[in-house]
């Protein structure tokens, strides 16, 4: 319990970023540990022993951890960092984001297609409004992100057709509850990392 008699919430800790040198909550970073080879291992689940090092869920942020050795700075050793870092934690981070729309859908949570999309949106069911970031721009203007929930679309039609058994998904939509949270979290993330500073996705 916090002095205010209210529990502590654990997604409010935070932790300071080794480039920026801000203190900033923990759901906007990326933890990393050095393995026992003294190589730097991203733990994307934050479950891996040993000191964490973080840093800001962004591409520029963890090229700078790289070229500058900051790794090394917040490791207090030397360490080695392995090649195609970004690409390794966008990987770890797509499939994860994936699992849990999957896991979503599984307990009704989740739907796909333009329709159902539109009907849950109707009947104010949607917490998460997600599309594809190579679908049609017209046809997903057609859809909208109501008051309080989060939009997405971070994931390509390929990504998002994996949480649905499909070869591509262009509209999913999550209802509140269950794992939600968890994805709006892991997508923002995501999302971070393949958006340049001017909000489009990086190359």
């Amino acid at each position: 319990m916090s002095r205010g008699g209210r529990d502590k919430d654990r997604d409010v800790s935070e932790r300071k970023c080794v480039v920026t040198g801000e203190v900033q909550p923990k759901a906007g970073l990326i933890r990393f540990v050095v393995g026992p080879d003294d190589m730097i291992v991203p733990d994307v689940l934050e479950k891996l022993p040993g000191r964490g090092i973080w840093v800001t869920s962004t591409r520029d942020a963890i090229e700078t951890a790289t070229t500058k050795k900051l790794f090394a700075r917040g490791a207090k050793q030397q360490v080695s960092v392995p090649d195609g870092l970004v690409a390794m934690i966008d990987g770890m981070l797509a499939r994860r984001v994936v699992d849990m729309i999957s896991m979503s859908r599984k307990t009704g949570r989740a739907v796909t297609g333009f329709e159902k999309v539109k009907s849950w949106l109707a009947n104010d069911e949607v917490r998460v409004l997600l599309q594809a970031s190579d679908g049609s721009e017209r046809g997903k203007a057609k859809l909208w992100t109501p008051e309080g929930a989060r939009y997405f679309g971070c994931l390509t039609a390929q990504e998002l057709g994996l949480a649905f058994g499909r070869q591509s998904v262009i509209h999913a939509a999550l209802a509140g509850g269950g794992l939600s949270d968890r994805v709006v979290e892991e997508a923002a993330k995501l999302r971070g990392l393949r958006e340049n500073e001017s909000g489009k996705a990086a190359a």
